[in-house]
């Protein structure tokens, strides 16, 4: 039963952080209740295993929808094969000043620059406990608004080390444009550098645990072919377990003329869509199937996953085409594949 056409139009009456509000509210209350097995289709079981992880399928749910893990079970029953949580940071911190969310429906867009608006990774580690999820669980780990970009690792260190007996997978997000000079962290020796301390301490942390617990980062879809292959040859070279492709984009220029085109932050939507695939094939071509890519950025139909699992990805993920598609659009790419 979709129900999903009835509501968008009291959704998209309030504001866009109100109705991302209201909307998690109504997907727990659901749950909850157990009306989810009434209302929601009952969505094919159609496993993959990717970075050695049994996926229900291969459609997951990207970072920044429940930011602090407070939904996980009520967002899973939507027929996820996998849940990534987050952005965390290492303190709680309230993000950037508000408005800072905006629709573009002619373009089936979104800009945000909320700035990593979260309650703190303990307080998102307590919510996984109290879950009791039993699925794929990935968690993005970012830094601290105020951590200068020289102790960005620190940062990541803390993230990796107490999330790490609680995820399925981990992601690095230094994609965002939302954080000051995050995106440094994707250039030259700086993306090295930070690479390669995570790396070793999850090679200490699988000791310490007795279980290994993939790596994954998170880019950007404005990087040049050249620094596509400079990141895809450090991901090789550090064995680091997966890859997303991409985060939001700040290029404006399918958006030329709205009146949100100036505003600051990462666009997501329709316009990313061609950007995402295209670092998706560059990735894809360099990395030579020795590690996954997971696809995110302007999926709003069945075809354009179809688009980025042939242009090298394993798994995709959604967002912004659940806010303009609803949950409908789980099921179709699923029945899809």
């Amino acid at each position: 039963m979709n129900l999903y056409p009835l509501l968008r139009p009291f959704l998209f009456s309030l504001d866009p952080e109100t109705a991302h509000e209201v909307t998690l509210k109504l997907l727990n209350a659901t749950y909850v209740s157990g009306l989810d097995k009434l209302i929601y289709p009952k969505i094919e079981h159609k496993p993959v295993t990717v970075m050695g992880l049994e996926f229900k399928n291969p459609v997951g749910l990207a970072a920044g929808m429940d930011k602090n893990g407070d939904y996980i079970n009520a967002l899973d029953a939507l027929g996820f094969g996998f849940v990534e949580i987050g952005t965390v940071t290492p303190r709680p911190q309230p993000g950037n000043p508000k408005p800072r969310l905006f629709r573009l429906p002619e373009h089936q867009a979104i800009i945000n620059r909320m700035g990593f608006n979260n309650l703190g990774i303990d307080h998102l580690l307590t919510q996984v406990k109290n879950s009791g999820f039993a699925g794929v669980l990935g968690i993005n780990i970012g830094k601290n608004f105020d951590t200068p970009i020289e102790q960005a690792a620190d940062d990541y260190l803390i993230g990796l080390r107490k999330a790490y007996s609680a995820a399925s997978y981990i992601t690095l997000n230094i994609s965002s444009p939302n954080t000051k000079n995050l995106r440094q962290l994707q250039q030259g020796d700086e993306i090295k550098s930070l690479i390669s301390v995570l790396k070793e301490e999850q090679l200490k942390l699988q000791q310490e645990h007795g279980k290994y617990v993939p790596l994954v980062l998170k880019i950007a879809p404005d990087l040049s072919v050249e620094e596509i292959a400079h990141i895809a040859r450090l991901l090789l070279d550090f064995e680091i377990d997966g890859v997303i492709a991409t985060n939001t984009t700040i290029a404006r220029d399918l958006i030329a003329g709205h009146q949100h085109a100036e505003q600051a932050g990462g666009l997501s939507g329709a316009p990313v869509k061609e950007k995402s695939t295209f670092v998706v094939r560059e990735l894809a071509r360099e990395l030579n199937g020795k590690l996954p890519i997971i696809a995110a950025g302007g999926i709003l139909t069945a075809s354009d996953a179809q688009e980025k699992l042939a242009a090298g990805a394993s798994l995709v993920q959604l967002y912004s085409g659940l806010i303009y598609r609803g949950p409908q659009l789980i099921e179709d790419v699923v029945k899809s594949l």
